[in-house]
């Protein structure tokens, strides 16, 4: 292997590739090994670690390949028996108290790809003052050629490999979120979709047994994804907004591949953006629970928590894309929640990392609280906030047309964008520009895959429609 280019390469959360590409048994055997060095660097290795997967093709075998290789360490290897969503192997972490966690999933990418996310002692994704030393491990590794690895078989034997089921463990902490009989006697009609990912059963297991109606869509194991990618946002959800429709349903719940992230349908069979899920949360926190504390939010996050803040008194943090700067600072703030555009939030009391199972229930827990409806709690959130509508448009490029497309950006400094004044352009994670009215577009790279992302908030959605046309042109975009 040595002199090779080494593919892996970390992003926004984790190291993701397509399926016998770049995503090989061996290179995941790599990331194995250099996690593995990292750990005994950091003196966790008498602590074991848990290997988990998701869904997708073939995530068991890679899991297994990333086990003989920790276990090939002498660390003890707690692994997944079956598909486990990423937030309960987070969970799981902090119970355990293991050195963190390997996790096989690529999350929302499309089925050609798989990736590997890792976890640190607090169970949350790993920030980058880990993830440095650990790509530089796992880039001698690869250059070396060098593994140590023990088969599966004979790692069972000799107790360094230990089977691990973890369902039962979250199931239980998940109870107490919010007060589930409450949930269970409510007259509501709740849709899941899982979107072929292993969030399959959760919501439905701890729901069950009242007047509450939960139907799964979605819900078996299909590694090919038939017709979305595993993401909960509009575009891969008509099937959900048409069942609500036709059932006459409350409320639409999406989740991901691997369970962290949510995507919420209102009683119409409208998709609420992530941004309002997240507003919404945050106004659940602090009026209905009474919680007072800090929030943070990513940089591509709604400006109506900012709102929220002045209104309850709260200080707001702002932090790059991604988890792994969002937890820190949930954890040094003492934050009551955390979000980040992509649906992903983490919460107070919990692991700081994404769940889409406690956001379902803290979600409906608002519907119930309140007896309001998705589309009357967002009116509710606008009496206060005031109207803001957002969208984002990916858009895919050839590689080589980064470093042209990073240049034409770094010469954009426009004084006004449709006709209103630029107050700061903000470089901290892509090039943001905001508004005198407080309107803000934001151009940025994909932490994950070769997109440019444009992303706008505003007062109304064809304003939205506007700035994201202009955006593609600042960043020298035609099509």
């Amino acid at each position: 292997m040595g002199g090779k280019n080494n593919p892996i390469k970390f992003g926004t959360d984790g190291w993701r590739a397509v399926i016998a590409e770049d995503f090989t048994f061996d290179n995941v055997r790599f990331c194995a090994q250099g996690t593995a060095e990292y750990l005994k660097q950091e003196g966790l290795d008498s602590r074991g670690l848990i290997i988990g997967y998701d869904n997708r093709f073939a995530s068991e075998d890679f899991a297994a390949a990333a086990a003989e290789v920790i276990a090939g360490n002498d660390i003890k290897v707690f692994l997944c028996p079956h598909p486990v969503p990423t937030p309960v192997i987070s969970y799981g972490v902090t119970v355990k108290e293991t050195g963190g966690a390997i996790i096989i999933t690529a999350s929302h990418n499309p089925a050609r790809w798989n990736g590997l996310k890792l976890r640190t002692a607090t169970g949350s994704s790993a920030p980058p003052e880990v993830i440095a030393p650990v790509e530089a491990l796992i880039d001698r590794a690869f250059n070396a050629g060098r593994m140590n690895r023990i088969l599966l078989g004979l790692a069972r034997e000799k107790k360094l490999i230990e089977s691990l089921d973890l369902t039962p463990i979250y199931l239980e902490r998940a109870a107490r979120f919010v007060d589930l009989d409450e949930l269970r006697r409510a007259r509501l009609k709740v849709v899941v979709d899982s979107m072929y990912g292993v969030g399959a059963g959760y919501l439905k297991t701890l729901l069950d047994g009242g007047a509450i109606d939960v139907t799964e869509i979605n819900n078996e194991r299909n590694p090919t994804f038939p017709g979305i990618n595993p993401e909960p946002i509009a575009i891969n959800l008509s099937k959900l907004s048409t069942t609500i429709r036709e059932q006459q349903a409350d409320i639409g719940i999406a989740q991901d591949g691997d369970a962290d992230r949510i995507g919420i349908i209102d009683e119409n069979g409208e998709f609420l953006t992530q941004l309002q899920v997240f507003a919404l949360l945050c106004l659940y926190f602090l009026e209905v629970r009474g919680e007072r504390g800090p929030i943070v939010k990513t940089i591509t996050s709604t400006s109506m928590v900012d709102r929220l803040g002045e209104i309850y008194n709260v200080p707001v943090y702002e932090t790059a894309v991604g988890f792994q700067y969002v937890a820190p600072v949930m954890v040094s703030k003492a934050a009551i929640i955390g979000g980040e555009e992509s649906g992903g939030y983490g919460f107070k009391g919990h692991v700081p990392e994404r769940d889409s199972v406690a956001a379902a229930l803290f979600f409906l827990d608002f519907m119930v609280k309140t007896g309001k409806t998705p589309a009357q709690l967002l009116e509710y959130l606008y009496s206060k906030v005031g109207p803001h509508y957002y969208h984002r448009k990916d858009i895919h490029f050839p590689e080589d047309e980064r470093g042209r497309i990073l240049n034409h950006m770094r010469e954009s400094s426009p004084e006004a964008i449709d006709g209103v004044r630029v107050v700061k352009k903000d470089t901290t994670d892509g090039f943001r520009f905001i508004l005198v009215d407080k309107t803000w577009l934001l151009i940025r790279f994909s932490g994950t895959e070769p997109v440019l992302r444009v992303y706008a908030e505003s007062d109304s959605m064809a304003r939205v429609e506007r700035l994201l046309e202009l955006g593609k042109a600042l960043a020298g975009i035609s099509v």
